[in-house]
């Protein structure tokens, strides 16, 4: 099978163009979605001779959509792959689902910010790599944890607040850390995640051609936002990143909406994958709301770094289906696109394609959604049944060397004072 990279185009262009104007807005409400590619015009000058790689999110309707069967090898997916995605889903999906119910009876505090409607770019991106490759998150990074490979207790007690989370119950919702399956965090303003992440990549560069650790070819990850990509951090990393071929994937989780602003208000181009190029890198488009055309983009820009070919960024055009938190009323968008992206459930397109391609029974579909709702029954049991972190555990991890603050001359944690809380304790 040709790669993604290889089936799209390589041209000096412009998405979705309604004019020979260069300088048009675009004027759908939907920035990809079946729009086809118009070239901006020859006479149009040309900044820089680097290479733009666009795909449209049609790239992998490419594949043949006659009436004549498909063979084995025309398929995107083997049959053991199509399940592996689809649990991986569900599992996203019913674990979001869980914690709004949780959430709603007063068993977590906060901000919770859900993932509902974007799986397919969790599942199409994490499910590739190996457990010591890297995922940096979002505030939104319940299902970037749990794709990872992250226990759905260890995650569910985080946000009930419990020891036995991944944090230890001290990150909460918007910080999900996992030293074991290489999650280094959640973040919960937009943008700071970035630089980490392009400082994991420049470990696994260093620890190879520095320390000549031949078996060091690990690929960090970096999700963010469409709102994110107005902010400094992205084009410094996204500079740094290409300037020493870091092995780094920016994939940028657009969901038109940062907020309550559209991304259509917030941006002079709301093409974002415009800026790799600009930047020496390749720059992709894709329906973020296909698992499998983001899993085949997703499989060339892993590979790519994988091999030392250097950072790429990919927009994956996706909607959550839920307001930005579980605070957000969602007044702001309008209700007809709403309707529009609900009829384009990843989930739901995922099982239409092994349906249609044999791959699966219903019933086999049926036991994973049955085994994701007992993990979820479970994960809540076990996160209720945990212990409250300990006050002492307040000033842990917090000093290098907590003698001169955290800890009296008794060697006892000072927060165990009754009056360290009330503010009156000698410190």
């Amino acid at each position: 099978m040709a790669s993604a990279f290889s089936a799209i185009k390589t041209m000096n262009q412009s998405l979705h163009r309604t004019t020979n104007n260069p300088f048009s807005k675009p004027t759908s409400p939907f920035l990809g979605s079946g729009r086809e590619f118009r070239p901006v015009p020859s006479s149009a000058p040309v900044r820089r001779q680097s290479t733009i790689v666009a795909v449209s999110s049609d790239v992998v309707k490419k594949k043949r959509t006659n009436s004549i069967p498909l063979s084995t090898s025309d398929l995107l997916i083997t049959r053991e792959e199509g399940l592996e995605l689809f649990e991986d889903m569900v599992l996203g999906r019913g674990f979001e689902d869980m914690c709004a119910q949780m959430y709603y009876r007063g068993k977590m505090f906060g901000f919770v910010h859900l993932y509902n409607g974007q799986e397919a770019v969790s599942t199409g991106f994490i499910k590739l790599l190996t457990k010591e490759d890297s995922v940096v998150s979002t505030y939104r990074d319940h299902v970037h944890a749990l794709s990872k490979g992250v226990p759905a207790r260890q995650v569910m007690s985080e946000l009930f607040g419990k020891t036995t989370g991944c944090c230890r119950g001290q990150g909460g919702s918007m910080h999900m850390f996992s030293k074991e399956f290489n999650v280094l965090g959640g973040f919960a303003f937009i943008g700071e995640g970035i630089p980490v992440a392009t400082g994991a990549a420049f470990t696994s560069k260093y620890r190879r051609e520095v320390l000549k650790e031949a078996d060091s070819d690990h690929v960090t990850l970096a999700f963010f936002g469409d709102g994110t990509c107005n902010n400094g951090q992205f084009f410094e990393c996204l500079n740094m990143a290409a300037l020493w071929k870091l092995p780094i994937v920016f994939v940028v989780e657009n969901n038109l909406w940062a907020i309550g602003m559209s991304h259509l208000r917030a941006t002079s181009d709301p093409e974002i994958w415009k800026k790799g190029p600009a930047f020496g890198m390749p720059g992709v488009h894709v329906d973020g709301m296909d698992v499998l055309k983001v899993r085949e983009v997703a499989k060339e820009a892993i590979g790519r770094a994988r091999r030392g070919e250097g950072p790429s960024l990919i927009e994956c055009e996706t909607y959550r289906f839920r307001g930005h938190s579980l605070a957000d009323p969602d007044e702001l968008r309008d209700p007809a696109e709403k309707s529009h992206y609900a009829t384009r459930d990843p989930i739901t397109a995922l099982k239409k394609y092994m349906f249609e391609h044999n791959l699966v029974k219903e019933d086999e579909l049926k036991a994973i959604e049955k085994k994701i709702d007992e993990m979820m029954e479970d994960a809540v049991e076990f996160a209720d049944a945990s212990p409250l972190p300990p006050r002492p555990q307040l000033l842990e991890n917090v000093f290098a060397d907590p003698k001169g603050f955290g800890i009296g001359p008794d060697g006892r944690y000072r927060c165990e004072d009754p009056q360290f809380t009330q503010g009156t304790a000698h410190v």
